[in-house]
């Protein structure tokens, strides 16, 4: 980013992989008069063509942008200028795009990832040695309503790995805040953790406030919680809670409260919409794979490393890969059917 901090001109932004999370960053990024491209598919441009951009949320944000206020592209040629490239492309997708910034480029670009799980950032690096790639963590979701529409359905501020530059500073504008941490693994294992419920949130097919709202799935939250914080601590791998000041072995206890008490403590750590629902409920409903392997899955392949057992959340990656493979969208299970199926495998949460 040397180039644009040694002008007042705004950093050129390319947003790649332009989807829910890509447009509504790249969206605010435009409204507060960043330069900024969106690379995405030509289906994506055209629907935002007709209809314009629309970003909502749980509060009251309500954006409408004309098409001419940021650029779009499905050439990654549009890297060639970039001076800050966002990286917003689904976990399959890390490969191919660091492969196109890399031939397109500048290496003076700083690469971050706001990507789910934990080794994205990772990858990026090694296919792009010498390059300042820094790790982030968006804790909000974001639905693709369509029409243009983009609603953010759940509260919280990104978080980028700290580095030269004050990027964060640079990027942070109304409605999205943007701070630099120095511990970045640790917060992306923290969101990692509390992302477990995503798979939940799918097979339920529920709004998120409602499906955390039943005791029944809060208890497998916790179980699967629970699991995964037994495999961190074999592994010696740190986390942080990305979203409240309370510690992440003390989520699992929170979520096993009454309901009456937990609405009293959850409604000071988060805000989510009543319509918010995951991504991955998002993926199946669409018929597009999901990020499990780098959910469930990776707490399974970390367990096997550190020779501890993880049953719980091997049994709800094998129930969300099966639904994967039917294409019918979220099977709409009660969160006691899930039970019953996971002791059939042998790995049921305690109830």
């Amino acid at each position: 980013m040397s180039e644009a901090q040694g002008t007042k001109r705004s950093p050129r932004i390319v947003v790649a992989g332009a989807g829910s999370i890509g447009c509504f960053v790249g969206g605010l990024l435009a409204r507060s008069g960043h330069d900024v491209t969106l690379l995405l598919r030509a289906k994506t441009a055209e629907e935002i063509t007709q209809n314009g951009l629309t970003l909502t949320d749980y509060g009251d944000l309500d954006v409408a942008l004309a098409p001419d206020r940021f650029a779009m592209s499905a050439d990654p040629a549009c890297f060639a200028d970039a001076d800050i490239v966002l990286v917003a492309v689904k976990s399959a997708g890390t490969v191919e795009i660091a492969a196109q910034i890399a031939a397109y480029a500048r290496d003076t670009a700083v690469v971050i990832s706001l990507q789910n799980g934990v080794e994205n950032a990772a990858l990026l690096r090694e296919m792009l040695p010498g390059w300042d790639v820094r790790a982030g963590m968006v804790p909000f979701n974001v639905v693709w309503v369509g029409g243009g529409r983009f609603h953010r359905g759940t509260s919280g501020d990104i978080l980028i790995e700290r580095g030269l530059g004050h990027v964060g500073r640079h990027l942070s504008v109304p409605a999205l805040a943007i701070h630099e941490h120095a511990d970045i693994a640790a917060v992306q294992w923290g969101k990692l953790l509390i992302n477990l419920n995503n798979a939940l949130n799918a097979l339920s097919g529920m709004p998120l406030r409602e499906q955390i709202g039943d005791c029944d799935w809060r208890k497998l939250m916790a179980a699967q919680m629970e699991e995964a914080l037994v495999v961190l601590a074999a592994a010696e791998v740190a986390c942080v809670n990305p979203v409240a000041k309370v510690p992440m072995s003390t989520v699992p206890r929170i979520l096993k409260l009454p309901t009456w008490a937990f609405r009293m403590v959850a409604k000071t750590m988060l805000s989510i919409d009543p319509s918010a629902r995951s991504s991955m409920w998002e993926d199946l409903e669409k018929g597009r794979g999901t990020e499990i392997d780098e959910l469930q899955g990776k707490i399974v392949r970390l367990a096997r490393q550190a020779n501890v057992a993880a049953p719980i959340n091997a049994g709800i990656a094998e129930l969300i890969r099966d639904v994967e493979t039917l294409s019918t969208g979220s099977p709409r299970l009660t969160a006691r059917e899930v039970q019953r199926r996971l002791r059939t495998q042998g790995a049921a949460a305690d109830d």
